[in-house]
């Protein structure tokens, strides 16, 4: 596989699950399978943790190989109601997703097959490379999307 290739895979995944949420009426917004997310938390979700990612992605390339890559509590987010992942208006995060994935897409454009290697160590999962990060970002959009698709197959 080349650098593009890696790049095209996230751009799609990115597009999918966008063009997922634009499929949503307002009242889809806070439904969900039993014992899943709503959409509106799968979106607030993924802002935050794409904006990790964002971050992730410019300690990886940027800082000496070992670099601390720091892990966060996903369900601690969800569940603070401060964060509001249950009752905040959807725009900003999907604003956060989408910039936040296009600035990483760049980055990514901009990788050689060496640099894939390139490493960090992350709190909860020890080394931590750069093709691990594609991999797993690339995926975590389509992850989350089949909560979503229960929600539109069913209304």
């Amino acid at each position: 596989m080349e650098i593009i290739d890696y790049a095209n895979e996230y751009e799609a995944a990115t597009k999918y699950f966008t063009d997922l949420v634009a499929k949503l009426s307002p009242a889809d917004l806070d439904k969900s399978a039993l014992g899943e997310w709503t959409p509106r938390q799968v979106i607030h979700h993924l802002a935050d943790s794409e904006a990790q990612s964002y971050a992730r992605l410019r300690r990886l390339v940027a800082e000496p190989l070992g670099s601390a890559i720091q892990g966060y509590d996903e369900g601690a987010w969800s569940e603070n109601a401060i964060l509001g992942y249950t009752e905040l208006p959807i725009e900003n995060s999907l604003a956060v997703y989408n910039a936040v994935r296009a600035g990483s897409l760049d980055i990514i454009k901009r990788l050689s097959l060496a640099d894939l290697d390139r490493y960090g160590e992350h709190s909860e999962v020890g080394k931590f490379t750069i093709a691990r990060w594609i991999k797993g970002y690339t995926n975590h959009p389509k992850d989350h999307s089949g909560q979503i698709e229960k929600v539109i197959a069913a209304s």
